[in-house]
């Protein structure tokens, strides 16, 4: 199979802007992509924007989003207070969201929620992302969930299992208040990773939709 990787050199990733609806849905769909992703690249720059979250939360995403953006050379963790589950209804002020944010930061990667993901919020950030980027590489991640959405991506990201024990061990660490959903655990995000690894003869991966991608 035909290996891609990001350039390190002057016209590289620099900059990449990550989209979550609510706190801890990054680090789930793209946590293991962001730590190797900025192992392997050289000063880049990252946007972290949580669309929804109490104090509680974003305090709990603010210590997660620390640690996985370590070796970032700069970053901006933003914090947003829309409804949560309520977006669809809000979504003329999250549109005007995306269009001040358009103007303020100009990715190299896009990280978002995937189209046809159920969660009513997850979707309309997934929508608006391509409404908003349309001349840049989009990447959209799977959120576990009680649904059953998880398809058939198309892009794969492979990892060590040392990154995969870590992105692990920093969300477990991090969401204590998540603690008591039965799928929040060890096992669950490993056995994804591993799954989506077989899938492209690697030990672990994440996984991603790529509608569009020029190479």
């Amino acid at each position: 199979m035909l290996r891609l990787s990001f350039d390190k050199g002057d016209n590289g990733l620099r900059r990449i802007l990550c989209l979550g609806a609510h706190s801890d849905d990054i680090e789930i769909g793209c946590g293991g992509a962001i730590l190797r992703l900025l192992n392997e690249s050289q000063n880049v720059e990252v946007m972290w924007i949580v669309f929804s979250a109490d104090k509680r939360r974003a305090d709990e995403a603010r210590c997660s989003a620390e640690q996985f953006l370590d070796k970032a050379a700069n970053k901006e963790i933003r914090f947003e207070k829309f409804r949560d589950g309520y977006f669809p209804h809000q979504g003329a002020c999250i549109k005007d969201y995306f269009e001040n944010l358009k103007t303020d930061f100009a990715p190299d990667l896009v990280f978002t929620h995937s189209r046809a993901d159920y969660h009513q919020d997850h979707r309309l950030v997934s929508e608006l992302t391509w409404n908003t980027f349309r001349n840049h590489l989009i990447l959209e991640f799977e959120v576990i969930k009680y649904d059953g959405d998880f398809g058939r991506p198309n892009v794969y990201i492979p990892l060590g299992e040392d990154t995969c024990a870590k992105k692990i061990d920093i969300i477990l660490g991090s969401f204590k208040s998540q603690g008591t959903r039965n799928w929040f655990t060890a096992d669950t995000f490993m056995a994804v990773m591993r799954l989506r690894g077989i899938e492209i003869n690697a030990d672990h991966a994440e996984a991603f939709y790529g509608r569009k991608v020029s190479l």
